[in-house]
């Protein structure tokens, strides 16, 4: 990938199908979500099916009127019923992944020519115009997420054209994400082109190395998503006591030791991500890092509890949950949570301390994580101001038509001194 320049071929564009598809025909009125290239049609939407598709099957989409609006894959047992693969009449075939995958590919090679990084989030689903479809890049290899019927359906094509990228010498899927069950589709783990690795995969990120945990770990094996999220803390650790509440592997952890912290206390419930996090420091061989971090085993909730009654304070407390609500009917749920933890995490700070805090839950808006947020300051007793925003990095676009494409949000507030 890096510093070589991809192309993608024109052929296939545009091309005519001498079969037609078959056809998903709208309720009068349920257009307009589509005129207004929203990649989604639900399944209340669809007044009648014409033909017989099959799971992950290319459709047409049309209007109540037999106007056509959208090329798709259907999903028969998902209440999203059809994804969009294109706007005009054209071939779905393998020369259309390939396409797709090599202009999502030169998007990103910037940030892998940049020397920040050696990995990238290569295609982010629909706003890189492949639904269900993600591939996190490591170094030489990808790890792809198929999570949608028509995704499957693609697999092979998808295989291929990550395996063609210059540079890639292997793909590894891991399509082992719950929402697969809602497109009626097992989980699926394993290597799909290449040879499998004989050591583990190093991710090289603003000078720091954290290995990537790809058929065990979390998500694709590491959290890319955070990377400018990391620096951010890095560049603002100096002589701070640092609490990274959810570390994982330790991204925040490890950017706030070579940001020079004091002190990082880092928790985490899983045994095996913590080990991963102490290994990962000892691969930065930080001096004195063994005096300076403590690694804590045990559930974040109860330990921000016992801090409380320790009467610990710190200087920045990070709060990265893993996903809480998934879909916005788990929202409700999942607010109690982020409440619980922020209002713990404002109690335990310094004066003109701050708490960065994050949420990757899709089910829950960006407006209303503000709100739940505002709420544990208020019940903390605390005054609170933001300073920042932060998103997902740049490989993580957002399409302007898709809007639910910025799942991971964060707030970083600072309270009085």
């Amino acid at each position: 990938m890096k510093g070589k320049p991809v192309h993608a071929p024109v052929s296939g564009s545009g091309a005519s199908r001498a079969t037609p598809y078959a056809a998903l025909s709208l309720k009068p009125g349920r257009e307009k979500s589509l005129e207004r290239r929203h990649p989604w049609v639900f399944a209340g939407a669809i007044a009648r099916v014409e033909g017989n598709p099959l799971l992950g099957e290319t459709v047409e989409l049309r209007s109540a009127d037999g106007e056509f609006l959208a090329i798709a894959a259907f999903s028969p047992n998902s209440q999203i019923r059809a994804r969009v693969w294109d706007w005009k009449p054209r071939e779905i075939d393998a020369a259309f992944f390939e396409e797709r995958i090599m202009l999502a590919a030169h998007s990103r090679e910037a940030l892998l020519a940049s020397g920040i990084t050696n990995s990238a989030r290569l295609l982010h689903g629909e706003s890189d115009g492949l639904p269900g479809v993600i591939a996190d890049l490591y170094g030489d290899t990808v790890v792809v997420q198929l999570l949608a019927a028509g995704a499957e359906r693609w697999r092979d094509a998808v295989a291929d054209a990550l395996a063609r990228l210059p540079g890639v010498a292997r793909v590894y899927e891991r399509s082992d994400a719950d929402v697969r069950a809602l497109e009626g589709l097992p989980p699926r783990s394993g290597w799909l082109r290449g040879a499998p690795l004989a050591e583990s995969l190093i991710v090289e990120e603003h000078g720091l190395q954290f290995r990537a945990e790809i058929e065990a770990g979390h998500k694709t094996g590491y959290y890319l998503d955070q990377r400018d999220n990391h620096l951010f803390l890095k560049d603002i650790s100096r002589n701070k006591s640092v609490l990274d509440g959810f570390c994982y592997s330790g991204g925040f952890a490890l950017h706030a030791l070579a940001g020079g912290a004091r002190s990082v206390t880092a928790i985490d419930s899983s045994g095996p991500a913590l080990a991963t996090a102490r290994a990962n420091a000892e691969l930065n061989s930080f001096p004195e890092y063994a005096s300076k971090a403590e690694w804590i085993e045990g559930d974040v909730f109860q330990m921000l509890r016992k801090f409380r009654d320790q009467n610990r304070r710190f200087d920045i407390i990070v709060l990265d949950p893993p996903k809480l609500a998934p879909t916005a009917a788990h929202a409700e749920k999942a607010a109690r949570a982020y409440k619980d933890a922020n209002l713990l995490g404002f109690k335990l700070l310094n004066p003109g301390g701050v708490l960065m805090t994050y949420s990757c839950s899709g089910g829950v808006s960006p407006d209303l994580f503000q709100k739940i947020v505002a709420g544990a300051a208020l019940d903390a007793g605390v005054d609170a101001r933001v300073e920042a925003w932060h998103h997902a990095a740049a490989d993580h676009p957002v399409a302007l038509n898709f809007p639910e494409g910025e799942y991971l949000k964060g707030l970083v507030c600072r309270i009085s001194g």
